[in-house]
């Protein structure tokens, strides 16, 4: 059967809430939180006034950092979903926000992704990111490319400390191939930015001589904005990191 029947046999759910239309229903995407400027012109985060560095920002191995929302409301459902509940669609759902905003700093990028472990990609039967850097490349008509290994997992790093995450992902990752000059590293969310900073480190190694990283949510540390009150956030709030291992 045509993708086109299987769509109206079985036609796609919204990736927030998975009831509404497809990609996400009304509801869902007024609690999508887009990062909007002034911010942090190195890593993205949202700022009352530009900087050029932030407290979020990933160490200096990695040049420039975005990612496509906040890691909140329908944006946290959505990478759920797909992680967890192995709903592969929903990297599409995501893959043309992520798309527009790699147009604005990484136009000639050659596309890949931090990988996941053998084990841990085995039990889950794919890895997200992949799944996510493979939906933007065919967005912007290129191809993602596997350019890193996991060659050990440093173990759950959801409740270590940013210097601890350092330490614990240091030489986790080596180059399975020849490395571009410029990289465009595609991950589901960058929480402090340690597992982004060692796939740099191995890409830098190997010759890469611009990484930027592209993810589909963000949290963050510091106090949102006032301007962030429309979506329902307190003023000066700060995101919740991730509670799950990477």
């Amino acid at each position: 059967m045509s993708p086109a029947g299987l769509e109206l046999l079985f036609p796609r759910r919204c990736a927030g809430c998975g009831s509404g239309p497809w990609p996400f229903c009304a509801a869902c995407r007024s609690t999508l939180v887009a990062f909007t400027p002034p911010w942090c012109v190195r890593c993205g985060v949202p700022l009352e006034r530009y900087a050029e560095f932030c407290r979020d920002c990933p160490h200096p191995v990695v040049a420039r950092t975005r990612s496509a929302f906040l890691f909140w409301g329908a944006a946290r459902r959505a990478v759920h979903r797909l992680k967890f509940s192995g709903w592969r669609p929903v990297a599409s759902a995501l893959a043309a926000s992520m798309a527009a905003v790699a147009d604005g700093f990484a136009l000639d990028a050659t596309v890949s992704w931090v990988p996941l472990s053998m084990r841990r990609r085995g039990r889950r039967g794919f890895d997200q990111a992949e799944l996510l850097a493979r939906a933007l490349a065919a967005e912007r008509g290129v191809r993602a490319v596997p350019l890193l290994g996991r060659v050990h997992d440093g173990g759950p790093q959801a409740r270590r400390a940013g210097e601890e995450r350092r330490t614990a992902l240091l030489g986790s990752f080596a180059p399975t191939r020849p490395a571009p000059a410029r990289v465009l590293l595609i991950d589901d969310v960058v929480t402090t930015g340690s597992t982004v900073a060692a796939c740099a480190a191995a890409l830098r190694g190997a010759g890469t001589t611009k990484v930027l990283v592209l993810s589909a949510a963000r949290s963050v540390s510091a106090a949102l904005p006032r301007r962030y009150t429309r979506h329902g956030l307190a003023p000066g709030s700060v995101v919740a990191r991730e509670t799950s291992s990477r």
